[in-house]
């Protein structure tokens, strides 16, 4: 019988229009990374037109969808859930902690915590969680 399930992935709410800028920003600062996708509200729809109505994109391959949510919410992006980077470098972990980090605030500054030799966990300026490692 065939998995009933086509897939399991995460989803990112974005408000205030800047879901477009947060992907392209991703995209461009983690290796073998991607916009897959981008459908856009129109004129009359429920949201602002040309906000992103849905999106796909990989980062090292992982795929995750997003959205510019046309409704305002109560609430926001929060550190419990967060993407969790295994970097093959110190040098890499260093330089996406720069990177993402600007802007942002970190939870954990880069350091050794025991269960690596180098860690450290950001919010970024879109307000997304972050784990960087380095073991």
């Amino acid at each position: 019988m065939p998995n009933p399930v086509k897939s399991v992935r995460p989803f990112l709410m974005f408000q205030g229009n800047t879901c477009e800028e947060a992907i392209a920003f991703y995209t461009s600062v983690l290796p073998e990374s991607r916009i897959v996708d981008i459908k856009r509200y129109g004129a009359g729809e429920m949201g602002t037109e040309g906000s992103v109505f849905r999106a796909t994109f990989e980062l090292a391959g992982q795929k995750v969808d997003c959205i510019d949510s046309p409704v305002k919410h109560a609430f926001e992006f929060t550190p419990s859930f967060s993407f969790f980077v295994e970097c093959a470098t110190e040098a890499e972990l260093e330089r996406l902690a720069v990177v993402l980090g600007e802007g942002g605030a970190f939870l954990m500054p880069i350091g050794n915590y025991g269960f690596s030799q180098k860690f450290c966990w950001l919010n970024d300026r879109f307000g997304v969680s972050w784990q960087l490692n380095f073991e």
